[in-house]
């Protein structure tokens, strides 16, 4: 049996429903509710709080840290999780910021997601020092990388339009320039090969919800390289960062290497779900993943291209710029999702006019894109989506 088949047996897909919105919110791995259901009634249930010892819930965020860092080519003890992805953001922004004092710009491109820029917003204000956040065009960053720069923090992958960075490239571009170089890989961990050593990032951050499947506000991870890891001064200076935690001292004395990125009580049950969910990429290989999701996405693309002439493709043509996402743009591109996810199709819709497709072979195959590719097709023949209801905003799109 393929191993995507075997893969795909592993998840809870809704009858009928066809899911390509793994970008956004990865579907129930069958795995993590056995787990999360065992974790809450022998650990929490039985052991309360002396689970913290027990079953190992102090160690958590450093033992899942080792497992994500397989995924995007981290060193070992290098990757810890907790908090939001906009709280590590902030922590790894700051820390770069103070490792090159000397210069006030954070540069960055219009393809980031809009979080990470409130948070160099909002750090910004916080350190009141005439710092300033230098937005380009996502072409436009090797050209603005000049000797003003303190740090590049781009996301890899554009949440939009799925048109992916070369990380080593910009990174090298960037230490050339005298800047330190941090990367968001909400849309890249899980979805294509990764590899921030060998790159020689100085920071990461991401998500687990989407291509990792952790669920619902999944915890989020950081990476500290190790030539950074015993130096940095986290800015939220949280208790389990601390040295000795459980010592109670009045003022924070940082602890060993990444373990000082970790901020407040780790989300024992969520990282539960996301140790189960982890098991899956046990069993394939990155570059098997990433071969298959090209495959599929230039399906897709043909296929949609050739049924919906209408639709203009917003993801680079070039499977090597885009990252494990199909976009395309149309003026009712909120409705048009209205009406594919009335029919079982399930994408999301980003302002102001892209449909996006997430394409996830662990649980994705062609029958899934022949049936979004007809579903696409019958909506934009009929023009169903001009219909009212399809037509009023949702909070989440």
């Amino acid at each position: 049996m393929d191993i995507f088949n075997k893969t795909r047996a592993l998840f809870h897909l809704p009858e009928g429903m066809t899911y390509l919105d793994g970008n956004s919110l990865g579907p129930l791995p069958y795995a993590a509710q056995e787990r999360v259901d065992a974790m809450i009634r022998d650990q929490w249930g039985e052991m309360l709080i002396t689970g913290w010892n027990k079953a190992g819930w102090m160690a958590q965020p450093s033992r899942v840290g080792d497992r994500v860092a397989k995924l995007i080519g981290a060193e070992a003890g290098h990757v810890v999780m907790g908090d939001t992805l906009s709280i590590k953001v902030y922590q790894a922004l700051a820390s770069a910021l103070e490792l090159n004092p000397d210069r006030k710009v954070i540069l960055s491109d219009s393809g980031n997601f809009p979080s990470d820029l409130y948070m160099a917003e909002g750090l910004i204000r916080t350190l009141d020092r005439d710092l300033e956040l230098r937005i380009v065009e996502p072409e436009d960053v090797e050209a603005a990388l000049g000797d003003d720069i303190a740090v590049m923090m781009l996301t890899q992958v554009d949440y939009r339009t799925g048109r992916m960075h070369d990380m080593a490239r910009l990174t090298a571009l960037a230490h050339d320039a005298g800047a330190i170089a941090m990367w968001d890989l909400a849309h890249s961990a899980g979805a294509v090969p990764v590899d921030v050593a060998a790159a020689n990032a100085d920071f990461a951050v991401g998500c687990s919800y989407k291509y990792l499947n952790s669920g619902p506000g999944g915890p989020a991870f950081i990476y500290v390289a190790p030539r950074h890891a015993d130096v940095v001064n986290p800015a939220l200076s949280g208790w389990l960062g601390h040295a000795s935690p459980f010592a109670f001292d009045l003022s924070y004395q940082p602890g060993a290497g990444i373990e000082r990125m970790r901020v407040g009580t780790p989300p024992v049950i969520q990282l539960a779900a996301l140790e189960a969910a982890l098991d899956v990429w046990d069993m394939v290989d990155m570059a098997d993943v990433r071969a298959r999701a090209v495959e599929l996405s230039e399906m897709f693309i043909t296929e949609a291209e050739s049924r919906c002439p209408e639709l203009k493709l917003a993801s680079p043509r070039d499977a090597t710029q885009r990252g494990s996402q199909v976009s395309f743009t149309h003026p009712e591109g909120y409705a048009i999702m209205q009406a594919l996810i009335a029919h079982g199709v399930i994408g999301d819709f980003r302002a102001p006019d892209i449909l996006r497709f997430g394409i996830t072979p662990l649980y994705v195959g062609e029958a899934d894109i022949m049936n979004a590719a007809t579903a696409l097709q019958n909506i934009m023949d009929g023009c169903l989506w001009d219909r009212d209801a399809y037509k009023v905003r949702s909070r989440v799109t």
